[in-house]
């Protein structure tokens, strides 16, 4: 990823709410990709370009995407609910919900990856599957957009409020293992 000037640096392992929401701007941004060549390409033959920026979203939903759900499931929202803190009640009784979004992202994303594997196989997509990959990211797009929103405007702060630093390093350490990377 190219550096820009000005641009805040990317979080680390030591900062795990940082690096939740450094994932959900990667994950708006492939999205934008995503329906940006639904709109341009709308089925047709891409590009070059267009394909390489195709593979490499399908490739970061199927990979990485999965990950950041693992480190929300699996890291905070079980930390969250063992606190038993009052002042996280609120902010706890939209974890459900949160999670019952990552479950229809998961299903629809499926499908834009078969849909997308057809694409870059065939070279095109007929008409009534380049209409419901476009349905399909653009679905996507407004269900991260609430979804993101509640988890920035709320859950994070919450989290970070509360969450000792013990805890936030040990999620960090979660983190990085389901990577495959080490973190001390």
């Amino acid at each position: 990823m190219p550096i820009v000037i000005g641009a805040k640096p990317e979080s680390t392992f030591a900062d795990p709410m940082g690096l939740l929401t450094d994932c959900h701007r990667r994950i708006e941004r492939f999205l934008e990709v995503l329906v940006r060549l639904a709109a341009e390409a709308q089925g047709s033959p891409l590009s070059s370009e267009q394909r390489q920026a195709l593979e490499t979203a399908l490739r970061y939903f199927r990979e990485a995407a999965p990950k950041h759900t693992a480190d929300e499931e699996e890291t905070l929202f079980p930390r969250l609910r063992r606190m038993e803190r009052p002042e996280l009640q609120a902010v706890l009784e939209k974890v459900e919900g949160l999670k019952n979004e990552h479950a229809q992202a998961e299903r629809n994303h499926a499908e834009v990856e078969r849909l997308g594997q057809a694409w870059l196989i065939s070279g095109w997509l007929a008409p009534a599957d380049s209409a419901r990959f476009a349905e399909l990211v653009g679905g996507l797009a407004d269900l991260y957009r609430g979804h993101i929103a509640v988890e920035e405007r709320e859950l994070f702060p919450a989290a970070a409020a509360v969450l000792p630093g013990a805890e936030r390093a040990a999620m960090g350490r979660e983190m990085a293992a389901r990577r495959g990377l080490r973190h001390e």
